[in-house]
């Protein structure tokens, strides 16, 4: 792979506005500039994302935005693996229910009907493939453990935040962005990928 220092420009395989506000923080550092599909032609891009791992779909998004556009791409492909739920919804977070994301709170708070607070135990994962548009890539994967509690809690945040609860028993919807930053799966591969693309400055 090509020394990824030599481009101040990066689209990310996504739509999710979420996603891209916390690439942009934690990459500004290394003078990255995040593109939106959007802001590159890339808007109709639409990758099946079919795989089984979230290795897998992050590959599958990140070569496909590359190669289309020329261009280095970013894809995340991230979710929630709930323990007692047999690691569900894992690669299926975003359309566990089919519905928005509070259809798919509600979801799992419905499956873990019963289920005592000490059995809810929960991680995060994020994969993140960092690709060019020659073929080559690379992957970093962060993880954040925690509990899925009983109710929603805060106002920020998307996806499983309400419902997921920290070692300080706060949700990830009741913390900042900077704080969600430091201790979030996107935020620990994030800084792995920061680490890796420093190295080839």
């Amino acid at each position: 792979m090509r020394n990824h220092m030599e481009t101040t420009k990066f689209v990310v395989a996504t739509h999710n506005v979420h996603k891209v506000k916390e690439f942009q923080r934690i990459l500004a550092p290394l003078h990255i500039d995040i593109l939106l599909p959007s802001q590159c032609g890339g808007e109709n891009i639409d990758p099946v994302e079919d795989g089984e791992t979230f290795e897998a779909n992050a590959i599958i998004k990140a070569t496909a935005f590359a190669k289309a556009l020329g261009m280095p791409a970013l894809a995340d492909d991230s979710g929630i693996c709930i323990d007692a739920l047999g690691g569900a919804p894992g690669v299926y977070s975003a359309r566990y229910s089919g519905g928005s994301d509070d259809d798919n709170n509600e979801l799992v708070l419905k499956n873990l009907e019963g289920v005592p607070y000490e059995q809810r135990t929960a991680r995060y994962v994020c994969v993140i493939c960092c690709a060019d548009p020659d073929g080559s890539y690379f992957t970093v994967r962060g993880e954040c453990e925690g509990i899925i509690g009983f109710e929603y809690r805060g106002e920020n945040g998307f996806g499983y935040d309400p419902l997921f609860y920290m070692d300080n028993g706060k949700t990830f919807a009741e913390i900042s962005g900077e704080e969600k930053d430091v201790r979030s799966h996107r935020g620990k591969a994030l800084r792995l990928l920061a680490e890796k693309l420093a190295e080839k400055q």
